[in-house]
């Protein structure tokens, strides 16, 4: 009598799953695996939040000058009170100039605490440019914030680094976000046509490619600049360098549809839809970028941060926005002269979002361009 064999089954559950699930679900499973890629997700989602509730997070208004409060220190909280009671709050600031240097100089005054709420009310703005409103997070229980509350020092002009910071942050990552928008649909469009139609076209296409490429980058961003009319609002030189950083980020893009267009062009699926009448924009977009679209990824990953640091580059060297914009790259500008360093070493805090979202974006850049390759 033979003994009976039970044999494993040749398909597990796990290779079941994967047999049967969507292209989105294999995309996610692998991505969460990359836990650094994750971290950096939460990171980058955390500084569009700041930048969509910009005016909620400041307390101070950001053109808010006053002499008496040039380059105040940073501002400590107090979390508990003498009785060991949760009771947040800062000390006045009274300012002592030395005599033999000439240096103003602060110390916290504790005869007058300042209460922290939440909630409070400050400088009026449009909640997403609709709702009027003048509710902050957080500020001081009595009298004006900008006049009270400190927590990353002062400019020159007595203006809340904080404030300012914040607000920042909304304009240099729309700036990167529209910039890599705009190279995105001129990269996949100009490259697409050009691997795809060949000839003549991709000839002129990549003949304006090698021109823009062949083109000193830093004199080529001040002869854009310098045609910006001085005249212009910051509202219309956000939108002019914007356009100016797409046309020139587009290029490498370009160059990578072209290459991969020209390997897909001869296989069976789109000789079948150029037979069934598809056309040239239907085949491009619906059939051929998403054979690659992990490259495309990788491009995206790569053109976020590097249009970030353009503005901050141009507005730095000041040929991008200018005040009274404000940006990362505006706020860095008080950061040239060392010996206003020497004065307010606080005022490089500018620099600290500039290279948490320049890793974080990065490394969000690694794991997606692995994640969408699955089968790799």
């Amino acid at each position: 009598m033979s003994e009976a064999v039970i044999s494993e089954p040749l398909v597990t559950e796990a290779e079941t799953r994967v047999a049967v699930a969507t292209q989105r679900q294999l995309i996610w499973w692998r991505f969460r695996k990359h836990r650094l890629a994750l971290v950096s997700a939460v990171i980058v989602g955390l500084f569009y939040l700041v930048a969509v509730f910009a005016d909620v997070l400041a307390y101070a208004p950001p053109f808010d000058t006053e002499a008496a409060r040039s380059y105040i220190p940073p501002q400590p909280i107090y979390w508990f009170d003498a009785d060991g009671h949760f009771h947040p709050h800062v000390y006045a600031l009274k300012g002592k100039r030395d005599l033999r240097t000439f240096k103003l100089s602060y110390a916290p005054d504790p005869s007058e605490p300042r209460d922290l709420v939440l909630f409070a009310h400050g400088y009026p703005y449009s909640f997403l440019g609709l709702i009027p409103t003048d509710i902050h997070l957080f500020g001081v229980a009595d009298g004006k914030p900008e006049n009270a509350l400190f927590l990353l020092g002062t400019d020159q002009l007595g203006r809340d680094l904080y404030s300012r910071l914040i607000l920042a942050t909304r304009t240099s990552l729309t700036i990167g976000l529209v910039g890599v928008a705009l190279s995105l649909v001129l990269g996949v469009l100009l490259g697409g046509i050009s691997g795809l139609q060949g000839g003549w076209v991709d000839t002129v296409i990549q003949r304006v490619i090698e021109i823009l490429r062949s083109i000193p980058t830093i004199p080529l961003w001040m002869g854009l600049a310098a045609a910006v009319p001085a005249s212009w609002s910051p509202q219309q030189v956000y939108f002019a360098i914007t356009i100016i950083i797409s046309l020139i980020g587009w290029t490498e893009l370009a160059r990578v549809v072209r290459g991969r267009f020209l390997a897909l062009r001869e296989e069976d699926f789109i000789t079948a839809a150029v037979l069934a009448g598809a056309s040239r924009l239907r085949i491009i977009f619906r059939h051929m970028v998403p054979s690659f679209l992990s490259h495309i990824i990788a491009a995206i990953s790569l053109a976020l941060p590097a249009m970030i640091i353009s503005e901050t580059t141009l507005s730095f060297l000041g040929l991008g926005l200018r005040p009274p914009a404000i940006s990362w790259g505006v706020l860095l500008q008080d950061a040239q002269n060392l010996q206003t360093l020497g004065l307010a070493p606080w005022l490089l805090f500018a620099a600290v979002p500039v290279i948490v979202v320049i890793l974080a974006f990065n490394f969000l850049g690694d794991g997606l361009r692995d994640a969408a390759d699955p089968y790799g």
